[in-house]
């Protein structure tokens, strides 16, 4: 089976979805890899290295989609890509379809076999998701301390505490990956920090991570309307597997939080969980709403490409070499976590809360395999 690894498009994407060190594994167990020219520049591989390591080069993302079975990525096929995907492709990448249903009608249209990273599962929760997760979440309260500052849109306000007067207060709606790690990063830098979350356990754990240094408090409606409206910087952490992220925070809510206020939605790729996020880019990444800044870029690991590539294709190497070893269908009926990664197959909807999402009909891909 060859291996094609397309070149991002998406704004200011610079990821690749395999390393130089990746593909020199891959060929040293006989397996054939086609890297899009100039795909790994961004993260800092050039194509010498590709080279280097086995894998071939092809002049246009045309003929990676023509030539490969597998495809590779790192973000959902944008519009432009579209056309390039062929009939009964295995597609390989993140995919996040509760937000996007006319990816998913192509996909079901060319009866894809697509497999999301963000929702294969493991014992340690989702391994493919973790460590963007992980990045996003501490990106999370980097960009919001820049865009506080008054010459960005922001109150004019300092993330990190100064004596004398009180610490920003930074609202975190979600106790999971993304939750924790910018609840790391916002109490490093000396901000009072609170989480918010449905899960009692959950709360529990974070109290005993951060020695109770941060303030942990059940999301039920009423907490979260009198946190947010209290808050400098709102980050919306929150996850549903497959599924759009629940709208935590109503437009009305806007009208009682301080101008100037910002929002960074890191949950924005599933729908976001404040009824006013929309997706941005890093070209224009924030817009105002009834006088509170948003922040909803979906690319966020984009802007680190080196640590965000290296730590993805960490977790992802295992899970392809599998495919390859074994096939598609032996990999997934093997390992029944990764199974839970598979989207669509022959023009089916593989994926639970995907389905539900979208009001389509689910099929279980099990059936589909034997």
């Amino acid at each position: 089976m060859l291996v094609g690894v397309p070149k991002e498009i998406k704004d200011h994407e610079y990821r690749v979805a395999l390393t130089p060190a990746v593909v020199s594994e891959l060929a040293m167990r006989g397996h054939q890899v086609l890297v899009e020219t100039k795909a790994g520049e961004g993260s800092g591989f050039p194509d010498d290295q590709y080279i280097r390591a086995g894998a071939r080069i092809a002049p246009t993302a045309a003929s990676v989609y023509e030539t490969a079975s597998l495809i590779v990525k790192i973000k959902e096929p944008l519009e432009a890509e579209y056309g390039l995907l062929q009939e009964e492709q295995v597609l390989f990448t993140y995919l996040h379809l509760a937000a996007n249903p006319s990816l998913l009608d192509l996909l079901l249209g060319k009866r894809i076999t697509a497999i999301a990273y963000e929702t294969v599962e493991g014992k340690e929760g989702l391994p493919l998701l973790i460590p963007m997760s992980e990045i996003a979440g501490r990106m999370s309260v980097l960009v919001g301390a820049q865009y506080m500052q008054k010459s960005y849109g922001g109150r004019g306000m300092l993330v990190t505490s100064v004596a004398g007067i009180p610490k920003s207060r930074v609202v975190i709606l979600g106790g999971g990956i993304v939750g924790t790690n910018a609840a790391k990063v916002a109490l490093g830098l000396g901000a009072e920090v609170l989480i918010l979350d449905i899960s009692l356990a959950r709360l529990r754990q974070l109290d005993d991570i951060f020695n109770r240094q941060v303030q942990t408090v059940y999301a039920n409606n009423e907490n979260i309307t009198s946190q947010v409206i209290r808050a400098d910087l709102v980050i919306g952490a929150v996850l549903v597997t497959g599924d759009r992220a629940p709208c935590l925070v109503k437009r009305e809510i806007l009208s009682r939080m301080t101008p100037g206020t910002l929002i960074v939605d890191v949950s924005v790729d599933q729908g976001g969980c404040i009824e006013t996020t929309r997706p941005t880019t890093h070209s224009d990444p924030v817009y105002t709403v009834d006088g509170i800044l948003h922040y909803g870029v979906s690319n966020m690991p984009g802007a680190v490409p080196r640590t965000s590539t290296i730590a993805l294709t960490n977790a992802t190497f295992p899970y392809l070499l599998k495919m390859l070893d074994l096939g598609v269908k032996g990999s997934l009926q093997e390992n029944p976590g990764f199974l839970k990664g598979l989207n669509t197959c022959r023009g089916k909807v593989t994926h639970p809360m995907v389905a539900h999402a979208l009001g389509y009909d689910y099929t279980d891909p099990l059936g589909l395999l034997g």
